[in-house]
C-alpha cells in the first residue's frame, strides 16, 4: 500500500472524523502518499494538513464538478480507495477515482447503490459511533485501530492570535455555537441566554457567541445576546472556520446542538456540552465528551415515535417541531455546574 485515496466530501463533522483516519495512517505508515477528495468548505478547515494532498470536489457544480475532479486526478491510479460516504453524489464522484481496491461500507449502512462502487466492505458492526465506523476502514488497510483517536487539527499561529484577541485567559471561557444547519436541532434562544447567564454568574465564565455569516445565525445569536443579563462577546460572522477552531482551542467549554463546531471542539481537545434530542449522541455526538451532553433522544423517541430509542433504526433522526424543547434549562445548568466543579478540583 503506497498510494491511498480517501473520499469524504462532507460535512464538517464527518470531515473531522475522517481526519482521525488520516492521522492513524500517517502514524502507522508514514511513507504512504495520501490524497483526500474533500468538499470546498471542509477543505478550508483542513488547509495546512501536512503530508496530504487535498483535492476539492465542488458539490454544487453539477457535471462540471465531476469533470474537474477527473481532470485534477489526471487518470492516476491508487492502491486503495477508502470510500467513506454513501450518498449518491459521493458514489458518482468515486467513479473519477481509479483504484485497485475500493473499500466501502457494509451492506446495512450502504445506500444509493454504494455497493456497486466498491469491491470490499468494512465489517458490519451495530451501534457504532460515526468516528468508530470510519476508523473501521483502517483494518482493510492493514492498520490497527487506535485505542484513542488523534485528530491534531491544523491551526496556524495567526488563527490562534485572532482568538487571543478576544479570549480572556484569566478566566474560563464558554463559547456558544447555538445554530445548527438543521433548524429543528436548535434550542430556544431564551434558554441559551439563561444558560449563558448561569455560566457567567455562577461559574465565573466569559461568554462568547460564534457562528457563520448567514442572516439567520446573526439574528439568532443577536437575540441570545439581547436576552442575556450578563455581557457576552458576539463574534458571529467575524471569524473564519480556522479562526473558530483557534477560538474553540482556547475555550474551556463549548455549548452547542448537534452541529459541526462540536466536532471541531472535540478535535482540538475542548469539552463539549452537547444538546441532543433530535439525534442520538452515542452515534453522532462529541466523541470525547459524551458525559457532558444532555441526552433527550430516548424521550424524543417515546414522545414522537411511540417507542424507546433502542427500538429505532441506528442513526434515525427525530427532527420534529418542538423536539428540542425536551431539553430543560435545569438539565443544562446542572451540566455547567458539574463541569465547573470538576475544573476547580483539578
Amino acid at each position: 500500500m503506497r498510494r491511498v485515496c480517501l473520499l469524504r466530501i462532507s460535512a464538517i463533522g464527518d470531515a473531522v472524523h475522517a481526519l482521525a483516519v488520516v492521522r492513524a495512517i500517517q502514524q502507522a505508515e508514514p511513507d504512504t502518499e495520501l490524497t483526500w477528495v474533500i468538499g470546498g468548505l471542509e477543505r478550508r478547515l483542513m488547509e495546512g494538513l501536512h503530508g496530504v494532498r487535498l483535492v476539492t470536489f465542488d458539490k454544487g457544480a453539477g457535471l462540471t464538478g465531476f469533470r474537474r475532479l477527473k481532470r485534477e486526478l489526471g487518470g492516476e491510479s491508487f492502491d486503495l480507495l477508502l470510500h467513506q460516504q454513501v450518498a449518491l453524489r459521493a458514489n458518482l464522484a468515486s467513479l473519477m477515482i481509479k483504484a485497485r481496491r475500493r473499500v466501502g461500507f457494509d451492506r446495512e449502512r450502504a445506500r444509493d447503490g454504494h455497493g456497486f462502487f466498491v469491491n470490499q466492505r468494512i465489517e458490519a458492526v451495530s451501534g457504532q459511533h460515526v468516528q468508530d465506523a470510519l476508523l473501521s476502514f483502517l483494518e482493510p488497510a492493514g492498520i490497527a485501530q487506535p485505542e484513542t483517536p488523534r485528530w491534531e487539527l491544523p491551526i496556524s499561529d495567526e488563527d490562534l492570535a485572532f482568538a487571543r484577541e478576544y479570549v480572556d485567559e484569566t478566566r474560563p471561557t464558554l463559547t456558544l455555537c447555538p445554530v445548527s444547519s438543521h433548524a429543528l436541532r436548535n434550542w430556544r434562544p431564551e434558554r441559551y441566554a439563561a444558560a449563558a447567564d448561569h455560566a457567567a454568574e455562577r461559574c465565573g465564565m466569559q461568554v462568547i457567541l460564534a457562528g457563520g455569516p448567514s442572516e439567520f445565525e446573526r439574528s439568532f445569536n443577536a437575540d441570545i445576546a439581547a436576552r442575556m443579563k450578563q455581557p457576552a462577546l458576539n463574534l458571529t460572522g467575524k471569524d473564519t472556520l480556522k479562526q473558530l477552531a483557534g477560538l474553540l482551542k482556547l475555550s474551556q467549554l463549548l455549548l452547542a446542538p448537534d452541529t459541526g463546531p462540536m466536532h471541531i471542539a472535540n478535535a482540538v481537545g475542548t469539552p463539549v456540552l452537547g444538546l441532543h434530542a433530535a439525534s442520538n449522541p452515542r452515534r453522532s455526538g462529541p466523541y470525547s465528551s459524551l458525559k457532558w451532553c444532555v441526552d433527550q433522544y430516548d424521550a424524543a423517541a417515546r414522545k414522537y415515535l411511540g417507542r424507546p430509542a433502542k427500538e429505532l433504526r441506528w442513526g434515525q433522526k427525530i427532527e420534529r417541531p418542538g423536539v428540542m424543547d425536551l431539553i430543560e434549562l435545569d438539565q443544562v445548568t446542572e451540566r455547567l455546574d458539574a463541569f465547573a466543579a470538576q475544573a476547580s478540583a483539578q
